[in-house]
């Protein structure tokens, strides 16, 4: 006879089992596996969010600094490859430039996007 080194778990007694239902964890968990939508989480668990009341050109902005930073990271990347691989970053760079050109398209005066 084999005799475990680990003891096994005492059986949960009702009221634990329903305590758990309440559990943030054990709804995702049930969520997860049962329903076909998951809820919601009761707090915001977003990774990235913007802040709340920015002003559209401010978010504009924020954006171009944010393609100026892909674009180079694409550059550099497209740098150090040969071949197919290499088409397939600066093909990366040239939509982002693009994308780039567009919004500060967004961000100049109405006054100057009309002569243009």
């Amino acid at each position: 006879m084999t005799t475990s080194l680990h003891p096994q778990p005492e059986v949960a007694e009702t009221a634990d089992i329903l305590d758990m239902r309440s559990s943030g964890a054990a709804q995702r968990a049930l969520d997860y596996y049962l329903k076909e939508e998951v809820s919601l989480s009761a707090t915001d668990d977003t990774f990235f969010s913007i802040k709340p009341g920015i002003s559209q050109e401010e978010a504009l902005v924020h954006a171009s600094d944010l393609l100026r930073s892909a674009a180079a990271t694409a550059y550099e990347s497209a740098s150090s490859h040969q071949g197919n691989n290499r088409d397939l970053a600066f093909s990366v760079v040239y939509l982002i430039d693009m994308a780039k050109a567009m919004v500060e398209r967004s961000l100049r005066a109405p006054e100057t996007q009309a002569t243009v």
